[in-house]
């Protein structure tokens, strides 16, 4: 396998840098501060086309691969930013993409890769069912032309920057025997639901823009069905492995903008005469960071290649997710162990970033299901659960 990036990968990933550069830490840390959402620098974005990167030409979007998306959103974070305030946009129009009809993808992709639609927000999980996404309670009722939604949804992010919401719902009670074909996945516009959708701000560590979102007597139109009525929980886990690899390439990017923070800060920085990234101490932890680093992405970017080819990718983009995301974290911590005292510091910008890695070993799916289903699907063991 070619290792190599492509120059039209290449020109991406510049591209990408030229943009970030407009949008320094200082700004990343004034959002922080205030808990806003960076409208400025979504917009740029998607006047760019980039958050329409993996929609097809027909539909007004670039239509580039996996691969080329990821790099994207890798060198967001690498620049020191927040991809998590729109990677959304790029993947879950996927369910749309892949099981929608005609009608729906002509009506709904040219507006979203434009930008005068945003599609930023998922929901599916909720307060009793965890993980265990086959076991929600939020039902859709069919009457007539439509369905009546009734239930809550938990973690949804960036709602009230969306104009459209994919939800995932139960038309059907659950079965034991069948559980996964009770679900139903449907397109919400947000503005037709009204105050049938009530989107209730949640205070997390990192300014995620993450919402309760309590749904009551929500009409949706039978058009806004997406597929068939009872095979929405095998339409999205279509687009999961999308979303883990493209979690993943996010990962890479914090890592190696804590690495290279760490490397240039123990090179200036003197004590007892030297400076720190002399010892041993300081050094090998930044070593071992990168060497980890380099690891985790090759598997991202195996993960990426063969879903680009038309391959089953479940083993590989949940290693991407898994190792790329435990890469970051061990960077994290190296880094605030190189800077000490001054890694606390909002100034350094390493604090928030700290905060913000931390987020990928539990979401979007957490490391010990990855372990799960590794152990399960791929070793052959017993179902740890």
């Amino acid at each position: 396998m070619n290792f190599d990036f492509s120059p039209e990968q290449e020109q991406i990933r510049r591209t990408i840098q030229e943009i970030c550069r407009d949008f320094p830490n200082e700004y990343w840390q004034e959002l922080d501060a205030c808990r806003s959402y960076p409208e400025q620098f979504v917009d740029t974005l998607t006047q760019g086309g980039w958050l329409a990167a993996l929609i097809p030409e027909e539909y007004g979007g670039i239509g580039v691969g996996v691969l080329e998306a990821s790099i994207i959103l890798e060198e967001i974070n690498h620049s020191g930013g927040n991809s998590a305030a729109c990677h959304a946009q790029m993947y879950i129009m996927g369910t749309l993409l892949r099981h929608g009809s005609e009608d729906q993808k002509r009506r709904y992709l040219p507006a979203i890769a434009s930008g005068d639609a945003r599609l930023q927000a998922f929901a599916v999980t909720e307060p009793n069912a965890g993980s265990d996404s086959t076991r929600i309670e939020t039902r859709a009722v069919r009457q007539g032309d439509e369905y009546i939604v009734n239930g809550q949804k938990i973690f949804i992010s960036r709602v009230q920057h969306s104009d459209l919401m994919l939800l995932l719902a139960r038309t059907s009670p659950y079965d034991e025997n069948n559980r996964a074909g009770n679900l139903s996945v449907f397109l919400v516009d947000l503005e037709d639901a009204g105050d049938s959708v009530q989107a209730v701000p949640l205070e997390t560590m990192v300014n995620h823009e993450t919402n309760v979102v309590h749904i009551e007597d929500l009409h949706v139109p039978i058009e806004n069905l997406i597929g068939e009525e009872g095979q929405g929980f095998r339409y999205i886990l279509s687009g999961m492995n999308v979303e883990r690899i493209l979690i993943a390439a996010e990962c890479i990017g914090d890592a190696h903008f804590f690495i290279e923070k760490a490397t240039e800060y123990a090179r200036e920085r003197a004590v007892f005469g030297d400076p720190i990234g002399k010892n041993q101490g300081v050094q090998f932890p930044i070593a071992a960071a990168f060497a980890q680093t380099e690891a985790a992405d090759l598997i991202r970017y195996k993960a990426a290649a063969r879903f680009d080819a038309g391959h089953k990718v479940g083993p590989e983009a949940n290693m991407a997710k898994y190792l790329a995301s435990e890469a970051s974290w061990n960077a994290a911590n190296m880094c605030m162990d190189t800077y000490g005292g001054y890694g606390m510091a909002v100034e350094y910008d390493i604090e928030r970033k700290f905060r913000e890695s931390r987020l990928y070993k539990v979401a979007p799916v957490t490391n010990n299901l990855i372990l799960s289903y590794l152990g399960h699907n791929v070793l052959g063991l017993p179902k740890s659960y």
